[in-house]
């Protein structure tokens, strides 16, 4: 959704709309952030404050501190909290931002739309008894992981700053406060649409999902809700299958973390595999797999499937014509899914033409991969890199098998060898972030008070398809390492 009429921004950048606000109330409540006790700016996104048209110069200057706590309200914001509910693990419940402040809407110069939100900024009429409150290393993680992604090309909520609170907050153990400065598309999610239809208000879900044509598919103004069903599963099964092209693990795909806009968001006990196995879970609460790498395409639909529900008043008067119409679009998603999820790894492999036997020509890799225990990652870069499969890992009969027949796929193609390297090296990082590297970073600053290790790694991550790094950062964790586990606390 863009700003039909130029921005006017104030001297510092900011350029507030609140077209969200025009919604019936029903789906947020005016809502102020905690103030902090000691605000501080730990890290502002430079890169990002200026794609949005601000002086990050401005941003950073300690009179403005405040504004990334919610100890100052930037002038023209008007902060609220938003409803929503939401499957958690399958199990429904009333949710909304219990811990989370949405100042508003920003218009860029190039009248683009982004929410502005601040994470961790205290209690809210959604906080069932929480704190409002969010420890560093969380946001921090945020912060990482959502910039890595941005620079693997992936659709994601992108983060501007972190400030620090000077407050402890109490999880297992006392940790350092923070709160996160998130930008995204937006935050309308399919527990948006979840809340407006356990409410049973039929109207309210009308001017929501109308609201979510015009702001994320405004070519769609005219056409009918089934048609913006249809585009909402499609972009989803875009983003599942580059998710699972860099080997990440969402971690917790409850309905209330899937975002109408296609982003990825929210990014609690996410982490990207290590050594290929499909049934890898990092969630220390994800204790049956529902969240795995290989049931993320199938959630994905079982998540659109809630949403369809919803959505039964929209797609026809008549419930049963309604819920048949509802099935057949969800029968599409797995076809939509394997088209995308295709394309993704035939790139990974440098294919550019389409032939039937490139689905099990993947999948024997794959399969390969797990029972050998190869990295993931550094499996495909190495398909680049003919000196490297000449190492030991390489020398393997089912593995000269395979890559004789991708050898002669390559050949029924028009490009030629230096096209397809090229291709590969465009779809394969060098790096990603190494989660034994993560958990380094972020004890070092919320333990430590060291940020070397975060800013390292980030500058590294953020360029994920240079042709070299140093080795520390594409190294897998070393041998006998601890399964690695994530916890939820973002």
């Amino acid at each position: 959704m863009t700003d039909p009429t130029p921005p006017d921004p104030s001297h510092t950048g900011w350029n507030w709309n609140h077209s969200y606000q025009n919604l019936p109330d029903l789906f947020f409540r005016s809502t102020l952030p905690v103030p902090v006790k000691q605000p501080q700016l730990l890290i502002l996104n430079e890169t990002l404050a200026t794609q949005l048209g601000l002086d990050p110069s401005l941003l950073s200057a300690p009179q403005h501190t405040g504004w990334f706590t919610g100890n100052l309200i930037p002038p023209g914001a008007k902060p609220i909290a938003q409803a929503y509910a939401g499957h958690q693990f399958g199990h429904f419940t009333g949710l909304g931002d219990g811990r989370a402040i949405l100042l508003g809407e920003h218009i860029t110069p190039l009248r683009q739309r982004f929410d502005i939100q601040l994470k961790g900024s205290g209690r809210t009429p959604f906080s069932r008894g929480g704190d409002g409150r969010a420890a560093l290393g969380p946001m921090l993680r945020e912060y990482l992981i959502s910039e890595a992604m941005h620079a693997l090309n992936i659709p994601t909520t992108r983060s501007l700053a972190v400030a620090t609170t000077g407050e402890t907050v109490t999880r297992s153990e006392n940790l350092p406060g923070a709160i996160l400065t998130r930008v995204a598309a937006s935050h309308i999610r399919v527990g948006t649409f979840q809340w407006a239809a356990a409410h049973e208000n039929t109207p309210a879900l009308r001017a929501l999902a109308d609201h979510t044509r015009q702001r994320h598919f405004p070519h769609l103004s005219e056409a009918s809700h089934l048609d913006f069903f249809h585009a909402v599963m499609n972009r989803q099964a875009s983003l599942i299958a580059q998710w699972l092209s860099v080997g990440f693990i969402h971690g917790v795909m409850n309905t209330d973390n899937m975002a109408l806009s296609g982003e990825t968001i929210d990014y609690g006990p996410c982490a990207f595999i290590d050594s290929f196995d499909p049934k890898t879970t990092f969630s220390s609460i994800d204790h049956y797999g529902r969240y795995a790498y290989d049931q993320q395409a199938s959630i994905a639909r079982w998540n659109l499937a809630r949403l369809a529900e919803t959505l039964i008043p929209l797609f026809h008067d008549d419930e049963k014509s309604a819920v048949d119409l509802a099935n057949q679009a969800l029968h599409t998603f797995q076809e939509t899914f394997q088209k995308h999820w295709l394309q993704r790894m035939r790139a990974k492999l440098g294919l550019l033409t389409e032939d039937p036997a490139d689905h099990p020509l993947i999948k024997d890799l794959l399969d390969w991969m797990h029972s050998q225990k190869h990295d993931f990652t550094n499996t495909f870069l190495t398909l680049s890199n003919t000196s490297s499969l000449e190492t030991p890992p390489f020398h393997d009969p089912e593995f000269a098998s395979w890559h004789q027949r991708w050898k002669s796929r390559l050949l029924s193609q028009p490009n030629t060898p230096s096209e397809t390297i090229a291709r590969m090296r465009a779809h394969n990082p060098t790096v990603i972030p190494r989660n034994h590297l993560v958990e380094e970073a972020l004890t070092a600053a919320s333990e430590h008070n060291d940020l070397t290790p975060f800013r390292q790694l980030l500058s590294i991550i953020t360029h994920p398809f240079a042709t070299e790094a140093p080795e520390k950062f594409t190294s897998p964790p070393p041998p006998g390492s601890p399964p690695y586990q994530t916890f939820c606390g973002t």
